[in-house]
């Protein structure tokens, strides 16, 4: 191609035109558009050439610096934990969750492991002694479980979770409290004897049988014991916790078993007792007052009579309490056991893990597969293997991702022209992008952000497929340069067509990936990032180190060897030919030839008085067509790219040797050109069109309303697994929830008594918090810490009545009643601490119910020591913990009198139970009202919020659907100026937008019915659905805005020239889904793929009908039109020969005009386009310049342009 010529410069032969020629002039709309898209083709222009100058040093510094990215991928860190994952950032929960840590540190007060059992035929009564003999059987093998670990044994006495054990003096029988105190298992088996046999401890004394649970009658052995020991707080210890005759009281559930006590109810009759009246009201551990298991903690799907007496139910469940790995780690601290494998907290971890692993494994087998009843196990190391699974790379789908894309690339690049083949180009492009996949991901590890499941499991198959997507459209391009251009210009010319394409699709995915991080949910936000940062990558290997491939693969062609074995000479290949200008001898086309390409040179004004471009096209030969021949579909063809947006010139392919197969023939541009442009370009097809899209956007806003918010586990876990069937049986029968109503300082609680009380009893009102027994005190520390008091009160009372306490001194009274004595003398003042004339006078709980605030702290001290199985039932968790403080009656001394009060406290809950929550909406009513009590205490100065796993995975569902509203209200507005900036027209970047915003609405009214929930996750999708609509958008948008014609001719030119890149994009993309289809979690099938290919076919589908029926009826004017200046020479030109033109030389330019050299392809009577106009047969010429687009300028100088 000839080099134009600076701005300005006038070629020698020419000279100032006569008055009497007017030239033919195109004169194009405002010329900032023009210009600047040309300033920034030049811009790709050099940097192409420059590549492929230096295409070797490009190459090897590019693979370099992509691979020590990637190298980063070894310090990665995969997040698994839930709160870390799903927690708002900045949120009002992550605050109140940081307080929590704060105060009590990083984990719970224990871990539970469930086992849920229900009946194989569903609607079956479970409440029938065999069925809990089944239970029994499963219990009692999931409790006998035993791991081996760094030397010892490890059962579930030494494990488990012991609430509240007590301190007591005498040696021996705090050794065998130590050995007997039961675990925590909250199970409908605690109703029977044969509860006991769950609890694994036993103790030794002379003269007895081993004691076990299963023969320990307490009242009894304290009986025996008293003689021997002074026994006196233990035994009102026990009675305070209405211990009893413990598990040995209570009905066996086989009266015929040989161990069956004969204290038992049922011993002597032998008849089987009657399962829904024992389990009607729940069930207790070995304390009835402060270990009372409710029925809904039991029993699933219960039914009732009318008087509301239980008779039957649907499943049982049984819950272990262990210790956390912290606990069982403080607790075997300094322990002989321990002392000689160096006991750290990461070993107490790995046996807690060992055991819950095996737990859920026998667990799981314990009943043969022909039983009626089937037993589901879980805890939470499941949970942790659950989400380890879930985040793990899976290399097979990766690997076979890839592969198919390779041979999806080879295939479809391949020629059976060597020298036009580019299969090696394909496999090394796709290779590329895996590359840039890898250091995109490496540079988001080194930048400190996590993987999670959505990284690992989807961003490598959505990356992929947007990344190919560009590969594909600069292969396609560079085979397809106008003839005539310069070996050393092939890249650079390549990159000035299809750059800003590139440019305008990455920008417009890595603006929506970041607004889809608003989003401000961990995991999703990490998510959005790394997509951002890996389509950057993309953008950067595409750009810069993917021409430098092309550069080598021109090398290879122009030395005619074959394609992928490029060490072997082609036997058959085209050469890389040099179309240059030719003169035609008599200016006359041969007959016969339907199109011919020629180098026009033209010449380019930028006027100052006005803001218009004004080219001339000075004439140069005399055509005459052959009347017999037709046009085929290259007029206007796409050239074999895949996302040419601008350029629009054709060329003409001479073939050597090698003829194509008859099928290739046929191409996508050919359909478009023949068969479906014209079609849908018709009145009707129009009419059609709009009514379909109006029908499919109304059922999507219908659709939209059917859409629910929610992501439940069972949506995550893979189906057909034992751990989903275990949660759907959870979700259906045992939807219940811990939450506590946590108390912060910075109020005096002592003072604030009373608010206390009504902030309890505003949450226990509220629809889903489960009421206790009416014949049970509300279960909080207040409750309990008051109640206490008042029993003491009442024990001083009898004492001073009955003179065994006077005042000086209280050694003939009770336990309970020295404990008031010395709380009424305490004064608070440190001077004077105590006043012994307040023993009559004052009251450990007044009138109202209230503590006096002088005692309050005082009280506390004495009540956290003496009450360990009321505050270990309290779970009050106080912080800070009041002192330790030893009461002994017979001491007298002073200082066993001051009692140091404890400090004040910034931390303490009230345990509640949440239950009927099965939708997201039970979540939201039950959070809002919860909030709305903590808001109305909060005006009364106590300051609380609600914590548990409601409020932390449920209450981002409060705002979701406004933070999504926002996102994408601020993506469709970036996306406007982007599209603008770069286009340069605000009317087609409006009508992009409005396209886009149908995508996304009716995205989410086929989710609705789909039944796919709205969750972060789909709203990330959603959000991001704007810059991967761009790509199937743009490219029709910019094909109509840079051709020339009516609406209805330039909608079907952008058709031609894109129908089939777009077409390929979203095959490309599809490729790259395609193996998310065969994951092992529904969860990534339902909310990933399955959501994205709908995008892609309704992107599709908008982009290539919707949006060009919109151009061809609301479209915007073209940015170059074709103007005549009047004159009466220029009307009457010298006639043409049979419909033939005949350009006239214009003999000289105005000095302002400089000169551009470009090709043209000048065909003859195409078949009418829709839309097309045709001349009459009058003064004016009978074609136009086809080729002529505003998209194809091009600036190798300063203000130069290529027509």
């Amino acid at each position: 191609m000839a080099q134009p010529s600076p701005l300005g410069e006038l070629p020698p032969s020419y000279t100032h035109p006569t008055r009497t020629v007017a030239p033919q002039i195109l004169a194009g709309s405002l010329k900032a558009p023009l210009w600047l898209r040309a300033y920034f083709q030049g811009l790709l222009f050099s940097l192409g050439c420059g590549i492929q100058r230096h295409c070797g040093k490009v190459l090897f510094l590019g693979l370099l610096a992509f691979g020590a990215l990637a190298l980063g991928l070894r310090v990665a860190i995969i997040e698994t934990d839930l709160e870390q994952l799903w927690v708002e950032v900045g949120s009002r929960v992550s605050q109140e969750l940081r307080y929590t840590k704060e105060k009590l540190g990083e984990e719970a007060a224990y871990t539970s492991q469930m086992l849920i059992q229900t009946t194989r035929q569903e609607g079956e009564n479970i409440l029938t002694p065999e069925a809990l003999g089944l239970h029994l059987q499963a219990a009692l093998t999931a409790s006998k479980v035993q791991v081996s670990l760094y030397g010892k044994s490890w059962d579930l006495n030494k494990i488990c979770y012991k609430s509240g054990v007590p301190l007591i003096e005498n040696g021996m029988i705090e050794r065998m409290i130590e050995k007997l105190f039961p675990c925590v298992i909250l199970t409908p088996l605690d109703c029977f004897w044969e509860g006991a046999k769950l609890q694994g401890g036993s103790a030794y004394l002379p003269g007895r049988p081993d004691i076990q649970w299963t023969n320990l009658d307490p009242e009894q052995l304290l009986e025996e014991l008293g003689p021997f020991a002074s026994l006196e707080g233990f035994r009102e210890l026990l009675d305070k916790a209405q211990v009893g005759q413990a598990y040995v009281g209570r009905p066996c559930l086989h009266p015929d078993d040989l161990h069956c006590p004969p204290s038992a109810p049922n011993h002597h009759s032998r008849q089987a007792p009657n399962v829904a009246q024992e389990l009607s009201g729940g069930c207790h551990g070995f304390s009835h007052k402060f270990m009372h298991w409710q029925e809904e903690l039991l029993l699933g799907g219960m039914a009732r009579d009318p008087q509301g007496q239980l008779l039957r139910a649907e499943a049982l469940q049984s819950t272990f309490l262990l210790m956390s790995p912290r606990q069982l780690y403080e607790h075997f601290r300094g322990d002989y056991q321990t002392h000689d494998i160096g006991w750290s907290e990461e070993q107490a971890s790995t046996v807690l893990q060992a055991w819950q692993r095996r737990f859920v494994q026998l667990a799981q087998e314990a009943l043969p597969e022909n039983s009626s009843q089937q037993i589901h196990a879980f805890s939470s190391t499941t949970l942790d293997d659950i989400l380890h699974a879930f985040s793990e790379v899976s290399a097979a789908r990766v690997v076979g991702g890839y592969l198919l894309m390779l041979a999806y690339a080879c295939v479809t690049m391949l020629r059976w022209d060597c020298a036009q083949s580019q299969g090696t180009v394909g496999l090394a492009g796709v290779l590329l992008v895996a590359l840039a996949v890898a250091s995109g991901l490496g540079l988001c590890a080194l930048l400190g952000i996590t993987f999670n499941a959505a990284t690992t499991q989807v961003l490598p198959f959505l990356a992929l497929g947007i990344g190919v997507d560009d590969i594909f459209l600069l292969a396609h391009a560079f085979t397809e340069a106008p003839p005539g251009t310069p070996l050393q210009e092939r890249t650079g010319e390549c990159l000035q067509r299809t750059g800003t394409s590139v440019t305008l699709t990455s920008i417009n995915n890595m603006v929506a990936f970041f607004m889809a991080a608003l989003v401000p949910i961990p995991a999703l936000r990490a998510f959005s990032l790394q997509a951002a940062i890996v389509v950057g990558c993309n953008f950067a290997a595409v750009l810069l180190v993917f021409p430098a491939i092309l550069s080598l693969d021109l090398r290879r062609r122009h030395c005619q060897r074959l394609d992928v074995l490029c060490c072997f000479s082609s036997p058959c290949s085209a050469r890389v030919i040099q179309i240059l200008p030719q003169e035609l001898g008599d200016r006359t086309v041969p007959v016969g030839i339907a199109h011919l390409t020629t180098t026009v040179q033209a010449f380019t004004h930028c006027e100052a008085s006005s803001q218009h471009v004004v080219t001339i096209l000075p004439p140069q030969a005399h055509l005459v067509p052959s009347p017999s021949d037709s046009l085929g579909s290259e007029l206007f063809g796409p050239g074999g790219s895949t996302r040419d947006l601008l350029g629009q010139e054709e060329e003409i392919r001479q073939k050597a040797a090698c003829k194509s197969l008859p099928c290739a023939r046929w191409t996508l541009a050919h359909f478009a050109r023949y068969q479906f442009a014209p079609l849908l370009l018709r009145s009707h097809a129009k009419a059609m069109v709009l009514v379909l899209f109006g029908a499919l956007l109304g059922l999507s806003l219908y659709g939209a309303t059917l859409v629910q918010d929610g992501l439940a586990l069972t949506d995550v876990v893979p189906r057909g697994t034992k751990e989903h069937a275990f949660l759907s049986a959870q979700l259906r029968y045992f939807s219940l929830y811990e939450v506590a109503l946590v108390t912060q300082g910075g109020f005096d609680y002592a003072h604030s008594q009373r608010a206390l009380f009504d902030l309890h009893q505003r949450f226990s009102s509220l629809k889903a918090v489960l009421p206790p027994p009416a014949t049970q005190a509300p279960r909080t520390w207040l409750h309990y810490y008051r109640n206490w008091l008042q029993g003491i009160q009442a024990a001083f009372d009898q004492d001073w009545a009955s003179g065994r306490i006077t005042r000086y001194s209280y050694r003939n009274g009770s336990e309970d009643g020295a404990l008031a004595y010395k709380l009424l003398i305490q004064t608070g003042d440190a001077q004077e601490p105590l006043n012994f004339s307040q023993l009559t006078t004052r009251k450990l709980v007044d009138k109202e119910g209230l503590i006096p605030p002088e005692l309050f702290y005082m009280g506390l001290t004495v009540w956290v020591s003496s009450d360990p199985l009321g505050l270990a039932a309290s779970q009050a968790n106080f912080y800070p913990p009041p002192p330790e403080w030893l009461h002994d009656k017979y001491d007298t001394t002073g200082e066993n009198l001051r009692i140091p009060p404890a400090q004040p406290l910034e931390f303490a809950q009230f345990p509640f139970l949440l239950r009927g929550l099965q939708k997201t909406a039970d979540f939201v009513e039950a959070i809002e009202g919860a909030r709305a009590a903590c808001a109305e205490a909060g005006q009364a100065g106590v300051h609380a919020y609600p914590s548990g796993s409601p409020f932390l995975f449920w209450e981002q569902y409060l705002g979701l659907r406004h933070c999504f509203l926002l996102a994408v209200c601020i993506l469709l507005v970036c996306t406007f100026l982007v599209c603008a900036l770069l286009l340069l027209n605000p009317w087609t970047a409006g009508l992009i937008v409005l396209v886009l915003a149908m995508v996304t609405m009716e995205l989410f009214g086929i989710m609705g019915f789909l039944g796919i929930k709205l969750s972060a996750i789909p709203v990330v999708i959603l959000v991001a659905s704007v810059g991967i609509g761009v790509e199937f958008t743009v490219h029709v948008a910019l094909g109509f805005l840079t051709s020339q014609g009516s609406r209805n001719l330039r909608a079907a030119r952008a058709l031609e020239h894109t129908f089939a890149p777009v077409t390929d994009g979203a095959i490309s993309t599809l490729l790259g889904l395609l193996m998310l289809a065969g994951s092992n979690f529904d969860f990534i099938v339902r909310y990933f793929f399955v959501v994205l290919t709908v995008l892609t076919l309704l992107g599709l589908l908008h982009g290539l009908v919707l949006l060009p029926v919109l151009l061809s009826i609301l479209g915007p004017p073209p940015e170059v039109v074709q103007m005549y200046k009047e004159s009466p020479k220029v009307l009457s030109p010298p006639a043409p020969q049979e419909g033939g033109l005949r350009w006239c030389v214009s003999p000289t330019l105005p000095q302002s005009f400089a000169r551009v050299t470009t090709s043209m392809t000048v065909a003859l009577h195409p078949p009418p386009l829709p839309g097309a106009y045709i001349h009459p047969a009058s003064d004016e010429p009978t074609w136009s310049p086809s080729a002529t687009s505003s998209g194809n300028l091009s600036s190798r100088g300063p203000c130069l342009a290529t027509v």
